[in-house]
């Protein structure tokens, strides 16, 4: 999707924002003037964007702060333990957010990023 953002993040939108979904298709085209602001410090690989709105479009996901795309993670085994969120400002790619939602399994986004890949 973007060649300058890290691996990791550019597979992660790749899951999550759909290619039929018309704001995930929207979203998708900002994707090419995105960049990694900054990244949360406990581990878990939220990532922050920067966007040079001047290139790119807004998506129509509304005014404000929404989720724009989410996906469950599911294990091999078949457990929840937590989902990946994109959140999007007045149309724009915010950040990537990493959940978790079990105390016994770390999710990361390289765990994220796993899951994901083996869902599709």
């Amino acid at each position: 999707m973007n060649d300058s953002l890290p691996a990791d993040v550019a597979d992660a939108l790749a899951a999550v924002l759909s290619a039929e979904d018309p704001v995930h298709v929207a979203l998708r085209r900002q994707v090419p003037h995105l960049n990694v602001r900054a990244r949360c410090t406990c581990g878990c690989g939220t990532a922050y964007f920067e966007l040079d709105t001047s290139e790119a479009e807004p998506a129509p996901t509304g005014p404000g702060t929404v989720v724009a795309a989410e996906a469950q993670l599911v294990t091999e085994a078949g457990e929840c333990p937590g989902e990946v969120l994109v959140f999007a400002q007045d149309g724009y790619l915010s950040w990537l957010e990493v959940c978790s939602w079990s105390d016994d399994m770390e999710v990361t986004l390289a765990t994220a990023r796993h899951w994901l890949q083996t869902r599709s």
